[in-house]
């Protein structure tokens, strides 16, 4: 498709407002709310009574300017901010039923033991960081002057960077930096996650008395989760962990299990994890663990800051959903996966996030470390592991969410129609057709992006 001048596509909008098509045209373009990359389709529907079985309404892809157009649906902020802004509101939902009830779980839930956790990842090498205490900004990494690195790299920072400083999260020394740890940490933070799940039932187990068996007879460990990168290239990971009855979120947790008894177990359990990465006979030996920085708190008394702001539960599932529709990007990394060592030449990346991807990409070619996939995931730094997970009981479902929505669409659209009284059932055949917008369609869904005047065009 050729591209258009601003001047170009806006003319090519006032002439397709021209076209007798143009109510349906725009119509198909307004209902997606702004999505950048919307899917094209080809094809016929048909509604049909379900008692009569008499055709009440066909329509097809013509209706819509020829084809039907629908949500990408991707949820990061950067790729569609239009469907990633309804991935966060859903996946916001889905952490607050959790915490307090709703969406099909019972409000008792807000009654049981639960904690906000946050588990960071070791580190690798000193990087310039900001740090601050009681509203100051302190010094980056303060030391001796004259103390060196084993390269003769100035071992210290007596810097206080601003918050837009382009060094913050860079290593002092790259060269002493320990890339090849960091991008296996990164390839195994998903299994380490596991076995700290893994770990924890044990632990409460035993803070209990009960054995592995009698626990899960008379209690359920649920949780939600988000990882999120800092400026060094790295994921923490940010979960609500509920403690339940057996059946989950609507049944009532043992006497024995509070908060504290949560919290203490978290503790201890995140310094016990442990996993031995391959390929020690090419890198040098690794054991993979969780940083020694651990916040656990539980969730009435969560703050960001030393301030030790109360959070409701709102403000926790906001602060998991804030982070959901975020990736690699945010660290400084791209978007898109790498396909060519030669792509790399010209990536738009800060020195520090290039080692990491040039790690990927060596690593990913030996045989020890063939099944971890590290090319695919270099433009992820390693990490392949989901953004966002939950525990089978612990809330309501995503897939729940965007149902319960198709349906209440569907039921308006058929009021709309007249069909409210007679009992439905739509048969249709979809094909893709592409992806995309002209440059006309363009302009009038960033015009519903950004709220302007268009909408009542």
């Amino acid at each position: 498709m050729t591209a258009l001048l601003p001047g170009s596509a806006a003319a090519a909008l006032v002439a397709r407002a021209a076209e007798p098509d143009f109510a349906a045209w725009r119509r198909n373009i307004v209902r997606l709310g702004g999505c950048t990359n919307p899917i094209h389709l080809v094809g016929t529907a048909t509604v049909y009574d379900t008692t009569t079985g008499a055709a009440l309404l066909s329509y097809g892809s013509d209706v819509y300017g020829g084809r039907l157009l629908t949500s990408c649906g991707n949820r990061r902020a950067t790729v569609c901010p239009a469907c990633s802004a309804v991935y966060r509101a859903d996946t916001y939902q889905l952490v607050r039923a959790g915490l307090v009830g709703g969406k099909e779980v019972p409000e008792v839930v807000s009654g049981h033991p639960r904690v906000f956790a946050t588990l960071t990842a070791p580190g690798f090498g000193p990087v310039h960081t900001r740090r601050e205490r009681d509203g100051r900004v302190r010094a980056c990494r303060p030391r001796r002057v004259g103390e060196c690195c084993p390269h003769g790299t100035p071992a210290g920072c007596r810097e206080r960077h601003p918050a837009d400083d382009l060094r913050l999260g860079e290593p002092l020394c790259p060269r002493c930096y320990d890339y090849a740890g960091a991008v296996l940490w990164h390839a195994f933070a998903g299994r380490l996650w596991h076995r700290f799940g893994l770990e924890l039932r044990r632990e409460v187990a035993r803070r209990a008395g009960l054995s592995r068996t009698e626990f899960g007879e008379v209690a359920r460990l649920s949780y939600a989760k988000v990882a999120e990168y800092q400026r060094r290239g790295l994921v923490h990971f940010h979960a609500v962990i509920r403690l339940d009855g057996p059946d989950g979120p609507g049944s009532a947790p043992p006497g024995w299990a509070t908060v504290p008894l949560l919290v203490d177990a978290v503790r201890a359990v995140v310094g016990r994890v442990r996993l031995t990465a391959p390929g020690a006979d090419v890198v040098g030996p690794r054991v993979l663990r969780f940083g020694t920085q651990v916040d656990v708190r539980p969730v009435t008394s969560y703050g960001r800051d030393a301030g030790e702001r109360p959070a409701s539960a709102g403000a926790v599932a906001g602060y998991i959903a804030k982070y959901a529709t975020k990736g690699a990007e945010s660290a400084g990394a791209v978007d898109g996966r790498i396909r060519h060592a030669r792509d790399m030449v010209m990536l738009p990346v800060r020195a520090h996030v290039l080692r990491m991807i040039g790690t990927c990409w060596w690593l990913g070619g030996l045989p020890e470390f063939e099944p971890l996939g590290l090319r695919r995931w270099a433009h992820m730094l390693g990490y392949g592991g989901h953004f966002s997970t939950k525990s089978r009981r612990y809330s309501t479902t995503l897939t729940a969410l965007r149902q319960a929505r198709a349906d209440h669409r569907a039921e308006q659209q058929r009021a709309s129609l007249g069909l409210a009284d007679h009992p439905t059932v739509t048969v249709g055949e979809w094909r893709y057709a592409g992806r995309g917008y002209s440059p006309e369609a363009t302009l009038l869904a960033a015009s519903v992006r950004e709220g302007g005047g268009l909408h009542g065009a």
